[in-house]
């Protein structure tokens, strides 16, 4: 696989369907009641393909729950204890629905690795089956406490084309990963999160439009392309999550000289705080993703992978 010390841009994407259907799954998850969670991820799932939904996306943890257990150490902690290998019991299960609907589906859950790491992962599974594990890069927090850190990317080839996934903090604070994969031809960007909000303080709402939000418009704009968020919802353990599960892509472009890109929410708002399917039909030839290709000036791209390399190279030395 190609670098991007030696970037060069895309050539023109093989011929790919454009316009596809997403749900994102506002998903109020059970804390540690892994069978209950996974029964009524299999319902939204069926639901959501039967609404005609061509990939479904649900939140980080989904299947667990996202609460740190405090009860429990190490390997007796909730999310150790119920982690799965991918392909694993309930990715099996999910993976028949998906070759019955021909869908995507993407859950977050605990992964357990054929030597016994534990990471905060997300399933990705396809018509074809398991198609593999997305394993988070950056934890947050107290999640560092019982998984491990993931390195690698993951890219699903789809009849649209090639989409990118992440979860939560890899998609607000380190826009490395998401640049990454619009950089390989990306259109869609999929992140399955676990945001909170405080339902009684301001703070709360601030969070969900200033950081979540935010974060997410901001990939948007950057990059010209679509991303679709699924957010727990309500009561976990001990925190509430607030949902605001959605799509948002490209929108039109400003008409002045410099045409800078603006964004659309094409489905959820960050009032949404109930369980259910949030859906869009979207068009992913809006997913424009400019700076990657050559500039009607230079040449070349404004993209300078070359530079950014030499730049992160001098970081990682420092002690």
């Amino acid at each position: 696989m190609k670098t991007l010390n030696s970037f060069t841009p895309m050539a023109e994407e093989n011929a790919v369907e454009d316009v596809v259907t997403i749900a994102t799954i506002n998903f109020n998850a059970t804390w540690g009641k892994k069978e209950d969670n996974l029964n009524r991820i299999k319902g939204f799932a069926k639901a959501a393909a039967k609404r005609g939904a061509n990939i479904i996306v649900f939140p980080e943890l989904a299947l667990t729950g996202y609460d740190l257990d405090t009860e429990h150490e190490g390997n007796d902690r909730m999310q150790v204890v119920q982690a799965e290998t991918i392909p694993g019991p309930s990715s099996n299960i999910l993976a028949s629905i998906a070759r019955e609907y021909d869908v995507y589906i993407i859950v977050g859950m605990p992964e357990k690795s054929n030597d016994g790491t534990i990471y905060n992962s997300a399933t990705v599974i396809g018509p074809s089956g398991v198609l593999g594990s997305y394993r988070k890069i950056q934890p947050y927090g107290d999640e560092n406490s019982w998984c491990e850190k993931g390195d690698s990317p993951l890219i699903i080839d789809t009849a649209w084309g090639m989409v990118g996934i992440g979860i939560c903090y890899d998609s607000y604070q380190f826009p490395e990963l998401l640049r990454y994969y619009a950089a390989k031809g990306c259109r869609l960007y999929i992140n399955c999160t676990a945001q909170y909000e405080d339902p009684l303080e301001n703070s709360g709402r601030i969070s969900m439009e200033q950081y979540y939000l935010l974060g997410l418009t901001a990939g948007v704009v950057a990059n010209e392309i679509f991303i679709a968020s699924a957010n727990l919802v309500g009561m976990d353990k001990v925190t509430f999550f607030g949902g605001s599960s959605m799509i948002i892509g490209p929108g039109i472009k400003a008409t002045n000289a410099v045409g800078d890109p603006v964004y659309q929410i094409c489905a959820g708002c960050t009032n949404d705080k109930q369980q259910g399917i949030v859906m869009a039909t979207v068009d992913l030839s809006k997913a424009a993703r400019s700076i990657y290709k050559n500039n009607a000036v230079t040449g070349k791209p404004d993209f300078r992978p070359e530079l950014y390399a030499k730049w992160y190279a001098e970081l990682a030395q420092k002690p």
